[in-house]
């Protein structure tokens, strides 16, 4: 009995140390120390939750950077926007990524693309790129692991520029000033690479 009651005790303590103590100091952490990226890095405009930098956006307007190709097409629905039950909004869903899988050698990666979904194949990629004067970057034309990635790489972003300032009457320096302020560089200074936020560079191009 002695030894049961020990036991007892503690899976008791064991349990409030990592079901109750641990959590609440991680989420004191969180909220003190990154209160902005514990709260989903949320970005708003003029008081208005317009996405967040850590999950990219589609933009296909010429007046936008375009950011990389997703297979979900990010997540752009709330879900009181849609009927979940509806097999071409289950890609929609907060938290829903993954990549297309399919290997360079795969024939399919060239040639698929899904209009339900927004997607579209490399080649679709590269003559929409080829047709706005846009040199094909690895990033514009392949989607990423995740295709939820809010970044582009600078030679993306550098690709744009032009077309950016033309289709918005503006001058190129101050297109290619913005995006030097929203380049994020490597992550604790070594690792990745750095990376343009395109929802941030975006909403920089509306502020001019």
């Amino acid at each position: 009995m002695r030894e049961i009651i020990r036991a007892i005790r503690v899976t008791l303590v064991l349990w409030g140390i990592t079901a109750i103590i641990y959590p609440l100091i991680l989420l004191v952490i969180g909220q003190v120390a990154f209160n902005s990226q514990a709260n989903g890095s949320l970005i708003n405009k003029q008081g208005v939750v317009v996405g967040s930098s850590l999950i990219g956006q589609s933009f296909s307007s010429d007046r936008y950077f375009w950011s990389r190709p997703s297979t979900t097409n990010y997540s752009s629905f709330a879900t009181s926007d849609f009927d979940q039950t509806k097999a071409e909004n289950l890609s929609q869903r907060t938290g829903v990524s993954g990549a297309s899988n399919l290997a360079p050698s795969n024939s399919d990666l060239l040639k698929r693309g899904n209009e339900k979904d927004g997607f579209q194949g490399v080649q679709v990629e590269f003559d929409r790129l080829n047709q706005a004067r846009i040199a094909p970057t690895a990033d514009l034309v392949y989607t990423s692991g995740s295709s939820l990635d809010p970044h582009i790489s600078i030679a993306s972003a550098r690709a744009q520029i032009q077309r950016i300032a033309t289709v918005r009457s503006i001058n190129v320096n101050q297109v290619e000033i913005l995006v030097s302020k929203n380049t994020d560089d490597r992550f604790l200074g070594i690792f990745g690479e750095p990376g343009v936020n395109v929802l941030k560079l975006n909403l920089a191009l509306d502020s001019l």
